[in-house]
């Protein structure tokens, strides 16, 4: 999970017939109880009319299936495939089915929503509004107010762990997990593997990635802070602000011999 994939990389297309496609469409002409509406499907790509699913649960949830296959031109079958599938993921949900969304008598109809983690893959304006904030700071304190931002932001992520205390292998290995668990927890999916003479914390991925390319403070003060922690210099080796598909860091597990 080096990457995944966000809602907000999607095509728009103004549905105006839809074409079967996969066999999925087949016999069923789009019906727009809207009188028509834009949103983003792609000619039955499968990730993109995911999204409009999503996009419709958004703007218009709670939602039927029904009305779902309706808006996207998609069979009955075809919208509740979607739906399992976002269910599955935990990004929609049933929904409490409300009185005056139900047509005549029987059972009402299921109605489907977003849920939190769904709403939280959608795309957002945080990273300009943290990148515009930075440069504020900048340009009111200069370089040294943002290295000292970097460092108060990576020394509340490791607060809870204890430096090295002794210098053994065994004991610079449970810093380093401790520091992975700690950044795992502020949403770097972090972890820990052992590379030859060392061991390696990798960061599969950063939520600040976007602003950590024009702000490389934020990955140095990381680094800085690994090295007081693990008690010895430690060596970035990629980042996923430079495009790298993971920020790899690595800790010798032996300190270099002391010069006469």
């Amino acid at each position: 999970m080096d990457r995944c994939p966000e809602f907000r990389h999607t095509s728009v297309v103004k549905l105006e017939a839809a074409r079967p496609s996969n066999g999925e469409h087949a016999g069923h002409e789009p019906v727009h109880p809207s009188g028509g509406s834009s949103l983003p499907v792609a000619g039955g790509h499968e990730g993109h009319t995911r999204a409009a699913v999503v996009q419709l649960l958004v703007e218009e949830g709670p939602i039927s299936a029904t009305d779902i296959g309706a808006r996207l031109g998609l069979s009955a079958a075809g919208a509740r495939r979607h739906l399992d599938a976002l269910i599955e993921a935990g990004e929609a949900q049933e929904a409490s089915s409300a009185g005056w969304r139900q047509r005549g008598r029987g059972r009402p109809a299921k109605l489907f929503q977003i849920t939190a983690a769904g709403r939280g893959k959608l795309g957002h304006t945080y990273d300009d509004l943290a990148s515009a904030a930075m440069r504020q700071l900048r340009e009111i304190g200069g370089e040294a107010a943002i290295e000292d931002f970097a460092r108060r932001r990576v020394q509340s992520i490791v607060a809870d762990v204890t430096p090295v205390a002794a210098d053994e292998p065994e004991a610079v290995e449970s810093t380093a997990e401790s520091i992975a668990e700690a950044f795992t927890s502020a949403g770097f999916a972090a972890s820990t593997r052992p590379v030859g003479n060392g061991v390696q914390i990798c960061q599969h991925h950063c939520p600040v990635s976007h602003v950590a390319e024009e702000f490389p403070e934020l990955c140095e003060a990381e680094r800085e802070a690994f090295s007081e922690l693990l008690g010895r210099h430690v060596q970035r080796l990629a980042t996923i602000a430079n495009g790298d598909c993971a920020c790899t860091t690595h800790v010798p597990l032996a300190l270099p011999p002391k010069t006469q």
